[in-house]
């Protein structure tokens, strides 16, 4: 039987990951590695009182290797992003590596020259890395739903109960009631003749997705509220939910199945 509302808000953690989650070295590693040889072309110029000759000699060399400078500024090739020159012109940043004028003019503009010819960096490979740290830094709004998931699939695990993962409503014939917009559930779990269809998501700040999603959630329970055999369970969690306390109140009132990771042990006893 679910709690009081207001303990359930009681209930709600601060966070929901560990150290692990704020930087993730293997994806550091594999893209410095992935332009190690590169950098380390690149290293040529550190230090050098005759910038511009260096530059010369390498780009006879290597031409490709300044196509990694562009790491150097925390901004990535694929971002495709645009700069005004002193022309006054809108232009791709990743255009200036085209010509050797134009890769002089890259290092000059940014700032890069006076880092290289006064070795301010003594190894680009490592500055990279360090770039890459920082850049990871903006992946964490992402990861934070990963790691719900990964802390409801552990509990499944930890209590021996089969699931299955990204799930999407096509390969469910009996969801069809759901419309034509496709939903994908992060998991779904049979137990004693009723499916599981669950939603799990954590938010430690708030904003006007929460409401989205409380909207939106209550919606889907009404639906599959009228499939035989099947329910909808939710599972969220985090303080961010204290700005939009009233709508998580009304999806509660009108989900059976709403839990957070304290309450999430109710569900598990039911489904063992």
């Amino acid at each position: 039987m679910k709690s009081d509302f207001s303990i359930f808000m009681s209930q709600l953690r601060e966070t929901n990951v560990d150290l692990s989650f704020f930087t993730d070295f293997i994806k550091v590693e594999k893209n410095t590695s992935a332009i190690e040889i590169h950098l380390n072309n690149l290293n040529y110029l550190l230090g050098k009182s005759d910038l511009d000759g260096a530059i010369d000699i390498l780009h006879a060399q290597n031409p490709k290797c300044f196509q990694a400078l562009i790491i150097l500024i925390a901004v990535r090739r694929s971002q495709n992003k645009k700069t005004i020159n002193k022309t006054g012109d809108c232009v791709l940043v990743q255009s200036y590596f085209d010509s050797l004028e134009g890769i002089k003019k890259y290092i000059n503009e940014t700032g890069l020259w006076d880092i290289f010819q006064n070795h301010k960096i003594k190894n680009l490979v490592d500055y990279v890395f360090g770039v890459e740290v920082g850049l990871d830094s903006h992946a964490r709004k992402n990861r934070g739903g990963t790691y719900m998931e990964a802390t409801v699939a552990a509990y499944f695990e930890n209590n021996n109960i089969p699931f299955a993962d990204e799930i999407s409503s096509k390969d469910m014939p009996a969801l069809s009631s759901l419309g034509a917009d496709i939903k994908r559930f992060d998991f779904v779990v049979e137990s004693k003749g009723t499916v599981f269809l669950i939603e799990t998501n954590f938010y430690s700040s708030g904003g006007s997705k929460l409401n989205e999603t409380a909207r939106s959630y209550t919606d889907i329970n009404s639906k599959i509220s009228k499939i035989q055999g099947h329910e909808f369970v939710w599972i969220t969690d985090g303080l961010g939910w204290k700005s939009a306390k009233n709508k998580l109140e009304g999806a509660y009132n009108s989900i059976p199945r709403l839990y957070n990771l304290t309450t999430l042990s109710d569900f598990i006893s039911e489904v063992e």
